[in-house]
């Protein structure tokens, strides 16, 4: 490729749907923004590659820079300000603060929540340091002095990938799209309401209950939403779709790297396997994750984005690079697969002494009936969006917790308030 891997997805097409992460930290206490805005430039050194903007280079393409303005810690306003903006020195991430909650706004372009959360919690462990006179014990956690990890910037590459034929494919059963779901939240302003809820577990009722019923905490939730819908769908809808990111990294030896590198897990239900115990949907649904995780079958569709980042090399303009990403891209062009529902788990990370300093991280995608799974400390954080303005889905998804027994707390819903990228033209 003749570009950086994070440079391709500059193109994907953000007129319907923002390609940004926000997270959202709640301390426990009040966030003094002037410590903030220090530890968060204190701890960007430990990640230059995310400290950039993009210009357009001869051949009129995207390209990334170094940039060495200040990261941009603003107090929230009543609009979020653009990606790349004089507003943000022209970066590609930014920082809000609004009492005890803190926004990371991140491009979707340079990472997932793999290369996401290490930034953030390096910043909120410089933060904790800074504001409270003592360094937090927590030795997993990234410090701003500390070099880089082996791979964390080595670019995946097609020599790298498993060269063998899948050991499974998978074949749709055409779940239910809720395409008139999006059709309204795109175009009915009467009910378009782009939000979110937090929901927070505690840790120890999660697993009990998976390892009880063979299940993980990703099939956990990919089970309870789907029994969720099956409440609510009509029967004529004969399949229920959940669709999971799965990281691929450690797969081909790249277990440190940094980039949004993505394959993706699709499990269809039928409303009768709906109807089975709890254990034997947990077998169902962790044996589907097992196979869509191997190496040869993650590696597929990763292998598909190599090519067409290639592709797009000998495409010239913007526009017309832009346009074929849009019908192209593998996870989201005109042959790309799509569930009913999504549930992403970033999994356990051990925050040592400063997760004793958070009430809640979530993250905060496009996305309807989109869950982000997080943890931190004792907790388990789950950030259920929508586009509609409706309670029917929340509602049956908290009937089926208390159905199993699961207890949880819920605050929202919230406007999501993601950002776009306003990026240079030709």
């Amino acid at each position: 490729m003749k570009y950086t891997f994070d440079t391709y997805p500059l193109y994907k097409d953000e007129k319907k749907f923002a390609f940004v992460v926000r997270a959202k930290a709640r301390m426990k206490e009040m966030v003094d923004i002037d410590i903030l805005r220090t530890a968060a430039n204190k701890a960007i050194k430990r990640y230059p590659y995310f400290a950039v903007r993009v210009e357009v280079d001869k051949d009129g393409a995207y390209v990334r820079v170094p940039n060495d303005k200040e990261i941009a810690v603003l107090k929230m306003g009543s609009k979020t300000p653009d990606l790349c903006s004089k507003e943000v020195n022209g970066h590609l991430l930014f920082l809000e603060c609004d009492g005890r909650d803190i926004y990371f706004n991140i491009s979707h372009t340079m990472c997932g929540g793999r290369g996401l959360q290490p930034w953030i919690m390096t910043t909120l462990w410089q933060y904790v340091a800074d504001q409270y006179g003592k360094e937090p014990n927590a030795p997993s956690i990234r410090k701003p002095d500390e070099a880089l990890l082996e791979g964390e910037t080595e670019e995946p590459a097609l020599e790298l990938l498993p060269n063998e034929e899948p050991i499974y494919e998978y074949k749709s059963q055409n779940p239910k799209i809720l395409a008139f779901d999006y059709l309204n939240g795109l175009y009915n302003p009467f009910v378009r309401n782009n939000n979110y809820r937090v929901l927070t577990f505690e840790q120890k009722d999660i697993m009990a209950f998976a390892k009880g019923n063979d299940q993980s905490v990703a099939a956990f939730f990919l089970i309870t939403v789907a029994k969720a819908l099956d409440k609510l769908l009509p029967e004529k809808d004969a399949v229920i779709g959940g669709e999971m990111a799965h990281n691929p990294t450690a797969n081909i030896g790249l277990n440190n790297n940094h980039y949004d590198i993505l394959s993706h897990i699709h499990i269809d239900y039928t409303r009768d396997q709906l109807q089975m115990d709890m254990e034997k949907l947990g077998t169902m649904t962790r044996g589907q994750i097992i196979l869509q995780t191997d190496p040869s079958v993650s590696s597929k569709e990763l292998r598909e984005k190599l090519r067409l980042y290639e592709e797009l090399d000998h495409i010239r303009g913007i526009k017309a690079r832009r346009q074929y990403m849009k019908e192209h891209d593998p996870s989201t062009g005109k042959n790309a697969k799509h569930g009913t529902y999504y549930v992403n788990y970033t999994g356990r990370m051990d925050w040592g002494e400063v997760a004793d300093y958070i009430e809640s991280l979530v993250y905060i995608v496009e996305g309807h009936i989109m869950l982000e799974v997080t943890s931190v400390g004792d907790k388990i954080h789950v950030c259920f969006m929508q586009i509609l303005d409706t309670d029917k889905y929340i509602n049956a998804f908290r009937d089926v917790l208390k159905e199993l027994g699961i207890s949880f707390t819920m605050e929202g819903p919230f406007p999501k308030r993601l950002p776009r990228h306003q990026l240079p033209r030709e």
